[in-house]
């Protein structure tokens, strides 16, 4: 059994964000020369998310109006979380709808993907650095 572990850090400009990561995770594969096995891609921070879904602007579009609406960041009194002097406790509710981790096959020496799938670091309380974790393991 082979294994790699490799860390992608993302800091995006904006307080919610979806980034494409898939093109990243795609070369750690090749890099880990893992033919067949499992690729775990995890967010690391319990304001980001990590998902898998179609790279469509009207879809992501959707999402952060849907969210918006489940969880609005304001007004930030109306969470007891934001009583630490946090202000982010929509992010944590955002981050737990979305999911944590996605783990996707690797056949062949590539991830193995359904029509349109694409994998995706959600951001719901950015402007700082934080770590996604990719661990692939296999033959």
């Amino acid at each position: 059994m082979k294994f790699l572990t490799e860390y992608l850090t993302f800091q995006v400009k904006k307080r919610r964000e979806f980034v494409n990561i898939t093109s990243d995770v795609s070369k750690l594969v090749l890099k880990s020369k893992i033919k067949e096995g499992l690729c775990l891609v995890n967010a690391m921070h319990i304001t980001a998310s990590v998902f898998i879904n179609d790279d469509e602007s009207g879809l992501h579009h959707d999402y952060e109006k849907w969210l918006e609406e489940l969880a609005p960041h304001a007004p930030i009194n109306q969470y007891k979380h934001n009583d630490t002097g946090e202000d982010n406790a929509d992010a944590h509710l955002k981050r737990q709808i979305m999911g944590r981790e996605v783990v996707v096959a690797i056949t062949n020496g590539q991830l193995d993907f359904g029509p349109w799938e694409q994998i995706f670091y959600g951001e719901f309380d950015g402007k700082r650095s934080k770590r996604v974790l990719v661990k692939i393991i296999g033959e």
